[in-house]
């Protein structure tokens, strides 16, 4: 990988990490944030249809639509912008983007070196166990310090 990808990476590793960090504690509350938002501005369903020029019917919908992981990105920033809020979402993950990247690493060099062993076995060239454990780790760095291109692919 080149330089210029490299220093991308870390970037957006960065850029993750320090949004996940500040997020990461946010729970959304059991009513959803579309309802909690309105009622902690004090709008009745009704208000806010008539601000969105929709039936009172739509607005709680949208709201159930929610709940189910069924609203829309696009709606859920109408309703935000009607409710003179704006709607922000992110993925965060559960731990540092290093901390997955090492651990998706780690299965890779493990498939990688448990296959050669057995092929060794075979040949009756078995590695120790401790050499098994040296060798996921020394090919687990060698992975991180150059992701291939089909890092993230199921078949690896």
């Amino acid at each position: 990988m080149n330089i210029v990808k490299k220093i991308a990476r870390e970037q957006y590793k960065d850029l993750v990490d320090s949004v996940a960090k500040k997020l990461r504690t946010i729970q959304i509350p059991k009513e959803g944030w579309l309802s909690t938002t309105r009622n902690a501005l004090g709008l009745s369903v009704a208000q806010l249809a008539g601000r969105m020029s929709v039936t009172r019917q739509d607005i709680s919908k949208i709201e159930r639509n929610e709940l189910t992981g069924s609203v829309t990105l696009k709606t859920m920033q109408n309703i935000a912008e009607a409710m003179g809020c704006r709607f922000v979402y992110a993925i965060v993950p559960r731990n540092r983007v290093e901390d997955l990247l090492v651990e998706r690493a780690k299965i890779i060099a493990t498939r990688i070196v448990e296959t050669t062993n057995k092929h060794m076995a075979l040949e009756d060239q078995a590695l120790s166990d401790k050499q098994i454990s040296n060798e996921i780790n020394r090919m687990q760095k060698e992975i991180l310090q150059d992701i291939p291109s089909d890092f993230w692919n199921d078949e690896v």
